[in-house]
Protein backbone atom coordinates (compact mmCIF):
# COMPACT_ATOMS: atom_id res chain seq x y z
CA UNK A 1 0.00 0.00 0.00
CA UNK A 2 3.05 2.35 -0.24
CA UNK A 3 1.58 4.09 -3.32
CA UNK A 4 -1.80 4.70 -1.81
CA UNK A 5 0.22 6.07 1.50
CA UNK A 6 2.23 8.42 -0.88
CA UNK A 7 -1.06 9.70 -2.68
CA UNK A 8 -2.51 10.36 1.05
CA UNK A 9 0.45 12.05 2.10
CA UNK A 10 0.80 14.16 -0.93
CA UNK A 11 -3.16 15.46 -0.13
CA UNK A 12 -2.43 16.29 3.41
CA UNK A 13 0.50 17.90 2.86
CA UNK A 14 -1.04 20.40 0.34
CA UNK A 15 -4.11 20.92 2.45
CA UNK A 16 -4.63 24.53 2.14
CA UNK A 17 -4.70 23.89 -1.85
CA UNK A 18 -6.96 21.40 -1.95
CA UNK A 19 -9.31 23.70 0.19
CA UNK A 20 -8.44 26.63 -2.03
CA UNK A 21 -9.22 24.55 -5.09
CA UNK A 22 -12.54 23.28 -3.24
CA UNK A 23 -13.58 27.01 -2.62
CA UNK A 24 -13.36 27.63 -6.28
CA UNK A 25 -14.65 24.22 -7.40
CA UNK A 26 -18.24 25.32 -5.28
CA UNK A 27 -17.82 28.41 -6.89
CA UNK A 28 -18.07 27.21 -10.15
CA UNK A 29 -21.02 25.11 -9.21
CA UNK A 30 -23.22 28.09 -8.68
CA UNK A 31 -21.61 30.56 -11.17
CA UNK A 32 -23.87 32.51 -13.74
CA UNK A 33 -27.29 31.12 -11.58
CA UNK A 34 -29.89 33.62 -10.16
CA UNK A 35 -29.94 31.51 -7.08
CA UNK A 36 -25.82 31.73 -6.52
CA UNK A 37 -24.54 29.68 -3.75
CA UNK A 38 -28.12 28.71 -2.58
CA UNK A 39 -28.67 26.85 -6.15
CA UNK A 40 -26.02 23.49 -5.51
CA UNK A 41 -28.26 22.76 -2.64
CA UNK A 42 -31.45 23.88 -3.75
CA UNK A 43 -31.46 20.67 -6.52
CA UNK A 44 -31.36 17.91 -3.89
CA UNK A 45 -33.61 19.65 -1.93
CA UNK A 46 -36.29 19.92 -4.44
CA UNK A 47 -36.27 16.43 -5.07
CA UNK A 48 -36.67 15.09 -2.21
CA UNK A 49 -39.23 17.44 -1.52
CA UNK A 50 -41.18 15.97 -4.65
CA UNK A 51 -40.89 12.40 -3.27
CA UNK A 52 -42.28 13.76 0.47
CA UNK A 53 -45.18 15.72 -1.82
CA UNK A 54 -46.11 12.81 -4.27
CA UNK A 55 -45.53 9.75 -2.18
CA UNK A 56 -46.79 10.89 1.30
CA UNK A 57 -49.39 13.68 0.80
CA UNK A 58 -50.63 13.46 -2.54
CA UNK A 59 -51.03 9.64 -2.80
CA UNK A 60 -50.49 8.55 0.43
CA UNK A 61 -48.75 5.49 -0.49
CA UNK A 62 -47.76 3.21 1.88
CA UNK A 63 -44.94 0.24 2.66
CA UNK A 64 -46.17 -3.34 3.74
CA UNK A 65 -44.99 -5.01 6.49
CA UNK A 66 -41.50 -5.83 7.47
CA UNK A 67 -40.63 -2.04 6.46
CA UNK A 68 -38.86 0.43 8.58
CA UNK A 69 -41.37 2.88 8.22
CA UNK A 70 -44.61 2.90 6.19
CA UNK A 71 -44.61 6.06 4.52
CA UNK A 72 -42.90 5.48 0.90
CA UNK A 73 -41.83 9.13 0.32
CA UNK A 74 -40.29 9.43 4.43
CA UNK A 75 -38.51 5.62 3.43
CA UNK A 76 -37.04 7.18 -0.21
CA UNK A 77 -35.66 10.08 1.37
CA UNK A 78 -33.24 8.66 3.40
CA UNK A 79 -31.75 6.52 1.23
CA UNK A 80 -32.36 8.47 -2.30
CA UNK A 81 -30.12 11.68 -0.88
CA UNK A 82 -26.90 9.19 0.71
CA UNK A 83 -27.04 8.08 -3.67
CA UNK A 84 -27.56 11.37 -4.97
CA UNK A 85 -24.13 12.52 -2.63
CA UNK A 86 -22.34 9.08 -3.97
CA UNK A 87 -23.23 9.85 -7.51
CA UNK A 88 -22.18 13.29 -7.51
CA UNK A 89 -19.23 12.44 -5.96
CA UNK A 90 -17.82 9.70 -7.53
CA UNK A 91 -18.88 11.37 -11.13
CA UNK A 92 -17.02 14.34 -10.23
CA UNK A 93 -14.29 12.57 -9.15
CA UNK A 94 -14.11 10.51 -12.10
CA UNK A 95 -13.49 13.16 -13.92
CA UNK A 96 -11.81 15.03 -12.46
CA UNK A 97 -8.54 14.47 -13.74
CA UNK A 98 -9.98 14.51 -17.38
CA UNK A 99 -11.03 18.36 -16.48
CA UNK A 100 -7.43 19.17 -14.97
CA UNK A 101 -5.24 17.28 -17.80
CA UNK A 102 -4.00 20.58 -19.04
CA UNK A 103 -3.22 22.05 -15.75
CA UNK A 104 -1.15 18.87 -14.76
CA UNK A 105 0.81 18.90 -18.21
CA UNK A 106 1.99 22.14 -17.17
CA UNK A 107 2.75 21.83 -13.86
CA UNK A 108 3.76 19.14 -11.41
CA UNK A 109 1.42 18.81 -8.50
CA UNK A 110 -0.26 15.85 -7.53
CA UNK A 111 -3.14 14.66 -9.44
CA UNK A 112 -4.55 13.37 -6.46
CA UNK A 113 -5.56 17.33 -5.32
CA UNK A 114 -7.79 17.63 -8.34
CA UNK A 115 -10.16 14.52 -7.36
CA UNK A 116 -10.11 15.41 -3.93
CA UNK A 117 -11.24 18.93 -4.82
CA UNK A 118 -14.14 17.30 -6.86
CA UNK A 119 -15.13 14.97 -3.87
CA UNK A 120 -14.75 17.73 -1.01
CA UNK A 121 -16.71 19.86 -3.46
CA UNK A 122 -19.73 17.30 -3.16
CA UNK A 123 -19.52 16.83 0.24
CA UNK A 124 -19.81 20.04 1.16
CA UNK A 125 -22.85 20.43 0.01
CA UNK A 126 -24.64 17.29 0.68
CA UNK A 127 -23.28 17.02 3.76
CA UNK A 128 -24.99 19.56 5.50
CA UNK A 129 -28.14 18.57 3.80
CA UNK A 130 -27.92 15.09 5.55
CA UNK A 131 -27.05 16.71 8.28
CA UNK A 132 -30.75 18.35 7.88
CA UNK A 133 -32.17 15.39 7.27
CA UNK A 134 -31.07 13.66 10.31
CA UNK A 135 -32.47 16.49 12.68
CA UNK A 136 -35.89 16.40 10.76
CA UNK A 137 -36.02 12.57 11.02
CA UNK A 138 -35.28 12.83 15.01
CA UNK A 139 -38.96 13.23 15.96
CA UNK A 140 -39.71 9.77 14.21
CA UNK A 141 -37.18 8.25 16.80
CA UNK A 142 -37.43 9.92 19.67
CA UNK A 143 -34.24 11.99 19.06
CA UNK A 144 -32.60 8.43 19.89
CA UNK A 145 -28.88 8.73 20.95
CA UNK A 146 -28.15 5.95 17.87
CA UNK A 147 -27.85 9.55 15.69
CA UNK A 148 -24.67 9.65 16.72
CA UNK A 149 -23.09 7.03 14.46
CA UNK A 150 -24.41 9.42 11.31
CA UNK A 151 -20.86 11.33 12.03
CA UNK A 152 -19.10 7.68 11.66
CA UNK A 153 -21.39 6.48 8.57
CA UNK A 154 -20.72 10.18 6.66
CA UNK A 155 -17.22 9.81 7.20
CA UNK A 156 -17.00 6.08 5.56
CA UNK A 157 -19.30 7.49 2.79
CA UNK A 158 -16.66 10.19 2.03
CA UNK A 159 -13.78 8.08 2.32
CA UNK A 160 -15.40 5.73 -0.16
CA UNK A 161 -16.10 7.90 -2.33
CA UNK A 162 -12.49 9.67 -2.66
CA UNK A 163 -11.32 6.17 -3.03
CA UNK A 164 -13.59 5.54 -5.63
CA UNK A 165 -13.56 8.80 -7.42
CA UNK A 166 -9.76 8.52 -7.79
CA UNK A 167 -10.03 5.24 -8.89
CA UNK A 168 -12.15 5.97 -11.56
CA UNK A 169 -10.45 9.10 -12.15
CA UNK A 170 -7.62 7.12 -13.52
CA UNK A 171 -9.02 4.42 -15.22
CA UNK A 172 -10.87 7.25 -17.19
CA UNK A 173 -7.58 8.49 -18.00
CA UNK A 174 -6.36 5.59 -19.39
CA UNK A 175 -9.59 4.26 -21.17
CA UNK A 176 -12.31 6.91 -22.13
CA UNK A 177 -15.12 4.49 -21.70
CA UNK A 178 -14.74 3.99 -18.49
CA UNK A 179 -17.11 6.80 -18.11
CA UNK A 180 -20.00 5.81 -20.17
CA UNK A 181 -19.76 2.14 -17.89
CA UNK A 182 -19.84 3.86 -14.87
CA UNK A 183 -22.43 6.23 -15.87
CA UNK A 184 -24.91 3.37 -16.66
CA UNK A 185 -23.89 1.44 -13.81
CA UNK A 186 -24.43 4.71 -11.45
CA UNK A 187 -28.07 5.48 -13.14
CA UNK A 188 -29.32 1.36 -12.95
CA UNK A 189 -27.29 1.19 -8.93
CA UNK A 190 -30.32 2.58 -6.96
CA UNK A 191 -32.60 -0.30 -8.69
CA UNK A 192 -29.68 -2.57 -6.98
CA UNK A 193 -30.11 -1.37 -3.27
CA UNK A 194 -32.64 -1.07 -0.45
CA UNK A 195 -33.31 2.62 -1.85
CA UNK A 196 -36.59 1.92 -3.47
CA UNK A 197 -37.98 -0.82 -1.74
CA UNK A 198 -36.93 -2.12 1.27
CA UNK A 199 -34.37 -4.96 1.08
CA UNK A 200 -36.88 -7.98 2.93
CA UNK A 201 -38.98 -7.72 -0.55
CA UNK A 202 -36.42 -8.74 -2.39
CA UNK A 203 -36.22 -12.29 -3.23
CA UNK A 204 -34.07 -13.93 -0.04
CA UNK A 205 -32.11 -16.02 -2.72
CA UNK A 206 -30.87 -13.04 -4.92
CA UNK A 207 -30.24 -10.43 -2.20
CA UNK A 208 -26.39 -10.96 -1.97
CA UNK A 209 -26.95 -9.07 -5.30
CA UNK A 210 -27.48 -6.29 -3.59
CA UNK A 211 -24.39 -6.44 -2.05
CA UNK A 212 -22.40 -5.74 -5.01
CA UNK A 213 -23.69 -1.86 -4.75
CA UNK A 214 -21.23 -0.12 -2.42
CA UNK A 215 -23.91 1.61 -0.59
CA UNK A 216 -26.05 -0.65 0.47
CA UNK A 217 -24.59 -1.23 3.60
CA UNK A 218 -24.80 2.55 3.97
CA UNK A 219 -28.41 2.84 3.26
CA UNK A 220 -28.95 0.34 5.88
CA UNK A 221 -27.09 2.45 8.17
CA UNK A 222 -29.00 5.52 7.46
CA UNK A 223 -32.73 3.84 7.49
CA UNK A 224 -31.68 1.96 10.49
CA UNK A 225 -30.44 5.05 12.33
CA UNK A 226 -32.90 7.98 11.11
CA UNK A 227 -36.01 5.11 10.62
CA UNK A 228 -35.81 3.20 13.90
CA UNK A 229 -33.78 5.21 16.29
CA UNK A 230 -31.23 2.46 16.12
CA UNK A 231 -27.90 1.68 15.94
CA UNK A 232 -26.47 0.16 12.51
CA UNK A 233 -26.06 -3.34 12.57
CA UNK A 234 -22.63 -5.37 12.62
CA UNK A 235 -23.55 -6.29 8.65
CA UNK A 236 -23.65 -2.39 7.56
CA UNK A 237 -20.05 -1.80 9.29
CA UNK A 238 -17.94 -4.91 7.69
CA UNK A 239 -19.58 -4.59 4.52
CA UNK A 240 -19.09 -0.99 3.92
CA UNK A 241 -14.99 -1.47 5.38
CA UNK A 242 -14.81 -4.21 2.86
CA UNK A 243 -15.67 -1.97 -0.15
CA UNK A 244 -13.31 0.36 1.20
CA UNK A 245 -10.56 -1.90 1.53
CA UNK A 246 -11.50 -3.21 -1.72
CA UNK A 247 -11.15 0.36 -3.38
CA UNK A 248 -7.86 1.14 -1.27
CA UNK A 249 -6.11 -2.16 -2.92
CA UNK A 250 -7.12 -1.48 -6.38
CA UNK A 251 -6.17 1.90 -5.93
CA UNK A 252 -3.11 1.20 -4.95
CA UNK A 253 -2.64 -0.86 -7.66
CA UNK A 254 -3.81 1.62 -10.33
CA UNK A 255 -1.61 4.88 -8.83
CA UNK A 256 1.82 1.92 -9.14
CA UNK A 257 1.16 1.20 -11.99
CA UNK A 258 -0.27 5.34 -14.21
CA UNK A 259 2.29 7.29 -11.97
CA UNK A 260 4.74 7.45 -14.85
CA UNK A 261 1.94 7.48 -17.60
CA UNK A 262 -0.95 9.28 -16.18
CA UNK A 263 0.21 12.61 -17.73
CA UNK A 264 0.68 11.30 -20.99
CA UNK A 265 -2.95 9.49 -20.79
CA UNK A 266 -4.60 12.96 -20.37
Amino acid sequence: MRALLCEVKAAVSAHALVWVLTQRELAARHSGTAAGVVWPYLQPLLTVAAFYLVFDIVFAMRLGEGAPTHAVGTYLIVGALPWMAFCDAVSRGMGSLLDAGGLLQKNPLPAVLFTARAVLASALIYGPLLALVAVAYAPLHGFAPAVLSMVPLLALQLVLCLLMGYLLAILAAALRDTVQLVGFLLSVGIYLSPILFPITLFPERWRWVLWLNPMTGLVQGYQQVLLQGAWPSAGVWWATIAWIALAAVLLNVAVSRSRDQLVDWL
